[in-house]
């Protein structure tokens, strides 16, 4: 395939740039961003390199925290404020912008309604315990446990990110990762969420411990209400296991304490993305 051969015409409007920027923006070498070979290979990080949807480009633009490669839109879309608003940023910053045909559209979707605009950007930053730690508010994680559902994992995210969570830590292995799908999802909460990745989140725990930070798993069998936190204001983790199985034996048998939401109907668990939201905001007003 040519280079450019998938590119559409580069949206018009005002911008600050020359004419000179534009017809490299336009112009610009590198394989096709539908090509895969030249998607960035996300196996040995988190992901976060394909983000699809109005608000998760938006907040992608407006957090300036990692460099965008692109931002393609569908052409012949109505009008509306946040797409002149993801124009606008997307220009400000330099950062070339397409419209492409609904097939050609299509071929760069891998969500189900990406909302006409995909933005391809640096992957997130995978970071260590350490830094995750390293805020200038009591530590609050979440950290999440074999979550393979990206919808159940983005939005957590995204409630964790409103809850104040100060980071989120994630295992490498027997999780999902953050997919389009997660990013979507999480409304643009993976841009100002810190996240990391350990090998083996029972492992993560020991660590966390070992660094004065409380272990809390959540877990509907446990004895204690999440209500009765008595920790809610120190350094914390708050641990969710995996939809089908909850907490894993070792993770619990690491957690400091274990404690459950209580449920009052015929079904006796609740989603894990709804749980984690309880749960945060719990944390949260207890942290205020």
């Amino acid at each position: 395939m040519a280079k450019n051969q998938h590119r559409g015409k580069p949206h018009g409007g005002k911008s600050s740039r020359s004419s000179d920027q534009r017809r490299k923006a336009k112009n610009h070498k590198g394989k096709p961003p539908h090509d895969k070979s030249a998607r960035t290979n996300t196996s040995k990080g988190i992901g976060g390199d394909v983000i699809e949807g109005r608000q998760a480009v938006r907040e992608l633009l407006l957090a300036e925290k990692r460099k965008v490669r692109e931002v393609t839109f569908l052409a012949g879309m109505d009008p509306s404020p946040v797409l002149s608003q993801i124009k606008d940023l997307a220009m400000e910053s330099r950062v070339p912008v397409y419209e492409v045909p609904r097939a050609k559209f299509d071929l760069l979707a891998t969500t189900d309604a990406p909302q006409g605009v995909i933005a391809f950007a640096e992957p997130l930053r995978n970071l260590e315990i350490d830094a995750l730690l390293a805020t200038k508010k009591k530590p609050f994680l979440l950290v999440i446990d074999g979550v393979v559902d990206p919808r159940n994992l983005g939005a957590m995210l995204r409630s964790a990110e409103c809850a104040g969570v100060t980071g989120v830590l994630l295992p490498k292995h027997r999780s999902t990762k953050i997919t389009p799908t997660v990013a979507k999802t999480a409304q643009g909460a993976i841009e100002h969420l810190p996240i990391g990745s350990v090998s083996g989140i029972p492992k993560g725990l020991s660590l966390l411990k070992e660094k004065g930070v409380w272990t809390v798993g959540l877990d509907s069998n446990a004895p204690a209400e999440i209500f009765e936190l008595g920790v809610a204001d120190e350094p914390l983790a708050l641990v969710l296991g995996s939809e089908g199985q909850g907490l894993g034996r070792l993770s619990r048998e690491r957690c400091d304490i274990v404690a459950k939401i209580p449920v009052f109907g015929s079904i006796d668990s609740l989603n894990v993305s709804v749980a984690a939201a309880i749960a945060c905001f719990e944390i949260a007003q207890r942290r205020r």
